[in-house]
């Protein structure tokens, strides 16, 4: 029961944390205008993975899509691909999940063969979680070094009394999406991981190797150790008479030339 329990809430959990990546993924707001030195202002930027609108006081909302590739930053893209990858993965671990869930019987499949896909798709699980905290996590720290180099210059310029205003960005709300459901993910990839232990069959844990001897069958008996007691030799015939004991306990028998 607690390995059905474990299987199940590994996939309820890693469903979220997929969903948020799809969600975090398609949002616009990954970057938002910061509005510190500025309240009150016509218009409103911000900017996602895909493209950058631009809301103004009146309530219209612009967006315009990236047309160009080759244009964006290399961190820009390689956010973009970790998102994708990460979704991807979470798609294929979910397929793979629902047929290893042991509630869900399908022909026959043994448990071994459902330990194995819930192995899989727990690692699967893992894997797009680490690319969902990775992909925002890179972004974040480009939106921290854009932020503090567009605060030096901006205060540069005052100094020097030239009016310099830059439109700086900061966290937008897809970011904080997009960890928690890298989280999700992580996690629910961890219990499916545990549940593929409660799917084992105990047959197959301890696998016992037995040895035949190759000749005749040898049977040990176990018992008390009694000690080195040899068999007395007794020969059988006409004429063969057993000899007293000598003093080392030693028996000796008649030869052949006695009876002479």
């Amino acid at each position: 029961m607690s390995t059905t329990l474990c299987q199940v809430m590994g996939f309820l959990v890693s469903s979220l944390g997929v969903a948020g990546s799809i969600v975090a993924t398609a949002m616009d707001m990954w970057s938002t205008q910061d509005l510190y030195d500025n309240p009150v202002t016509a218009v409103f930027q911000y900017q996602g993975l895909w493209r950058s609108c631009v809301r103004q006081s009146s309530g219209f909302t612009e967006c315009r899509p990236y047309f160009t590739i080759l244009g964006l930053p290399a961190m820009f893209q390689a956010v973009r691909a970790l998102m994708i990858v990460g979704i991807v993965l979470g798609i294929l671990g979910l397929l793979v999940c629902i047929f290893a869930l042991k509630c869900i019987r399908i022909g026959t499949m043994e448990d071994s063969a459902k330990a194995n896909m819930t192995l899989t798709s727990g690692i699967m699980f893992i894997v797009a979680g680490l690319c969902a905290i990775t992909g925002v996590s890179v972004f974040a720290n480009m939106l921290v070094t854009n932020f503090w180099m567009s605060t030096t210059n901006m205060y540069q310029g005052m100094y020097q009394g030239m009016q310099n205003v830059q439109n700086r960005y900061t966290f937008g709300s897809a970011l904080f999406v997009g960890w928690v459901a890298g989280g999700l993910a992580l996690v629910g990839g961890i219990m499916m991981c545990l549940a593929c232990r409660g799917l084992i069959p105990e047959e197959s844990r301890y696998k016992a190797v037995s040895y035949n001897a190759s000749g005749r069958n040898i049977s040990y008996r176990t018992g008390p150790y009694k000690g080195y007691e040899p068999e007395p030799k007794t020969r059988k015939g006409t004429g063969y008479e057993e000899g007293p004991r000598s003093e080392d306990g030693r028996r000796s028998y008649p030869s052949k030339y006695d009876y002479v």
